[in-house]
């Protein structure tokens, strides 16, 4: 791994280049000052997607979701914590699939809530079904061990 990472700002999408070992010292944008780690979700868009999935150096974990969908809404306060667990190791995102069609659409989702686990781009992994807490922290842990 190289000792230089890429990190995308949530907030300007400005691309910011740290050393890895200070990911875990809260650094903040080059560009607008604002906190690259804040244990909160980023709610992604279509330029936004592209930014966060494709620039960042880090693996993203994006929940496929509609405001409709009772599972969802029930999985997205424990999505929240692991995102308070995970960063800033693991980015956590999430895509309304009514407002993002193009997205969805793109990725085949095909039930909701869908955890999609994303490393340089490329989709690694996904998941179907909401999960409490602990079972997304452990899913998206296994399958960063595998890449």
């Amino acid at each position: 791994m190289s000792d230089i990472v890429h990190i995308v700002c949530p907030h300007c999408l400005a691309s910011n280049r740290l050393p890895r070992e200070r990911l875990i010292s809260s650094p903040n944008c080059g560009k607008c000052k604002k906190s690259l780690f804040s244990g909160q979700v980023a709610t992604l868009s279509g330029v936004s997607f592209a930014a966060m999935i494709e620039r960042n150096e880090i693996p993203m974990v994006v929940d496929f979701w509609a405001p409709w969908c009772g599972p969802c809404k029930s999985m997205a306060p424990a999505f929240e914590q692991a995102a308070k667990v995970l960063e800033p190791k693991i980015r956590m995102a999430k895509v309304n699939i009514d407002t993002e069609q193009t997205i969805a659409n793109r990725f085949k989702i095909q039930s909701i809530p869908t955890l999609v686990y994303f490393f340089r781009g490329k989709e690694l992994a996904r998941q179907n079904g909401a999960m409490d807490t602990a079972s997304i922290i452990r899913w998206v842990q296994s399958v960063s061990e595998q890449f």
